[in-house]
């Protein structure tokens, strides 16, 4: 293992980040946002790197997004990170600072939408020559090629686990 991130969505039980973001998180449920977060992300110190982050998320967008139709990805971070994921993937801020009272530290809510992802990965995806003058992850995300075998193959292993008789 490289490399981990946990995709939420949002559901009668809600998201992590309704605590301490509920207002505006209910905004958007309110103006019809199908939202999911990613948490706990973690990398292997050894092999951080920017292809294996972009590889980590295009995984999960994919999932969240071209498997179950999520719309918006919701991610709480650090105050000190915020204008990483603004420069490198597109998010922008929709909570001002509070305290995350699970990990016990500050924390801004950034959102995502995927239809802004899906745009940036169609121009750059899968062109990691194009990093040096794009200043953004997505150029190390699959190409769209990529990310419809991927897709495929999600799909069929998604119908085969559902076709596979079940003991009773």
């Amino acid at each position: 293992v490289i490399g981990t991130i946990t995709v939420g969505f949002d559901s009668p039980d809600g998201l992590h980040v309704d605590d301490p973001f509920g207002c505006e998180t209910q905004r958007l449920r309110e103006a019809g946002r199908r939202m999911c977060e990613f948490t706990t992300l973690a990398m292997d110190s050894v092999v951080r790197s920017k292809r294996v982050l972009a590889s980590l998320f295009h995984v999960a967008y994919i999932f969240a997004h071209r498997m179950m139709g999520f719309d918006s990805l919701l991610i709480e971070v650090n105050p000190r990170h915020v204008r990483y994921y603004e420069r490198m993937l597109g998010f922008h801020v929709i909570g001002s600072e509070r305290m995350n009272r699970r990990v016990n530290a500050p924390a801004v809510l950034l959102c995502l939408d995927f239809s802004h992802a899906q745009a940036q990965i169609e121009k750059l995806g899968g062109q990691p020559e194009l990093a040096l003058h794009d200043r953004s992850l997505y150029p190390y995300f699959f190409s769209v090629e990529d990310e419809a075998g991927i897709v495929g193959r999600l799909k069929r292993a998604e119908n085969t686990d559902t076709a596979m008789p079940h003991a009773a």
